[in-house]
């Protein structure tokens, strides 16, 4: 019998920066996103755990090439720590491992932020997907095994105290890049402490170049796709929720920031439609214009506000190494 043929998605492209609700992990976040829209392909840029809320930028379509420039990017956490207890995952959802009647004051928080300022040396969580000889060490840690996961760097930009919630919890904001683990920091600034701490709210605000104004609630999907819906008739006394269509994919659409949004990081130049063509082949093409740069080892392509092609301007050529179809 002759195999069925994988039905494809539409080529839909661009980023839908969700606000992802608590109890939802990002791979399901992922998944909704990507059969509501009727995508041929999906990707994150950037986890947040079930128990996190917050910014989740999804790329759909031709987006997806972009992700790593948006993985790289400063991130935004607010967050509070409960003292007087560490708990396994360093999160609400751990067992408690330490206690401590002891509880900190402002001033000593305050003072031990400088050490959790700038490039530090973290110990990413035992409950993490961090891989440790070929498997995941939350994998590991949940069978019981004690994982020695090695400490790594990461950038702390900016910490602040916002607010203390009384003597047993402290919220906090930080400007962090790429791999910080925030768990982490509740753990080892309650051991420094000697309080014990973990995470009991944590939510990301944004994910640069996205800011907290681009935010899209799945209540904001729901209603785009409940506006775009026919009408029912009175026969349809209690209608199914069918998946989205060619009526309600324009009112998703327009929820979505283009492709090229992701790219704000790298010099832009602009070409016109016979130009983008060529670069769309994977030809290289010279670049014009009094300000536009003659060597870089990265930049982008737009033509009509879409982006064309990321590449490499050399000698006042640009060498295209990755295009994007219109």
């Amino acid at each position: 019998m002759a195999r069925q043929r994988k039905k494809k998605g539409r080529p839909v492209s661009g980023w839908m920066v969700l606000d992802k609700p608590l109890g939802m992990g990002s791979t399901e976040a992922v998944s909704k996103i990507k059969w509501l829209y009727g995508a041929d392909k999906a990707g994150h840029a950037g986890t947040l755990d079930p128990l996190a809320s917050g910014m989740l930028p999804i790329a759909l379509g031709e987006a997806t090439k972009t992700v790593p420039y948006v993985q790289d990017g400063a991130k935004v956490y607010r967050f509070t720590v409960s003292w007087g207890e560490e708990r396994s995952t360093d999160d609400l959802e751990g067992e408690v491992t330490r206690s401590s009647p002891e509880r900190p004051d402002e001033q000593a928080i305050r003072a031990l932020l400088p050490k959790y300022t700038g490039v530090i040396m973290q110990i990413p969580p035992q409950f993490s997907a961090i891989k440790i000889a070929g498997e995941r060490a939350y994998d590991l840690a949940r069978e019981g095994e004690a994982v020695d996961i090695p400490a790594r760097e990461v950038e702390i930009g900016r910490f602040d105290l916002v607010e203390m919630r009384g003597a047993d919890a402290t919220v906090f904001e930080i400007e962090c890049g790429k791999g910080t683990y925030v768990r982490s920091l509740a753990r080892d600034m309650g051991r420094d402490l000697g309080c014990y701490g973990h995470i009991s709210e944590l939510r990301r605000t944004e994910v640069d170049p996205f800011t907290a104004d681009e935010l899209v609630t799945m209540a904001e999907i729901e209603e785009a796709i409940a506006t775009a819906q026919p009408a029912a008739t009175e026969e349809d006394e209690a209608p199914q929720a069918p998946r989205p269509g060619p009526d309600q994919w324009k009112a998703l659409d327009a929820l979505l920031m283009d492709t090229g949004a992701a790219l704000d990081c790298l010099p832009q130049v602009v070409v016109n439609d016979d130009t983008a063509a060529r670069l769309r082949l994977g030809n290289p093409v010279i670049v014009r214009g009094r300000d536009a740069p003659a060597q870089v080892d990265e930049a982008c392509a737009f033509a009509r506000g879409r982006l064309v092609a990321i590449g490499a301007i050399e000698a006042g050529m640009f060498k295209p190494k990755r295009v994007f179809s219109l």
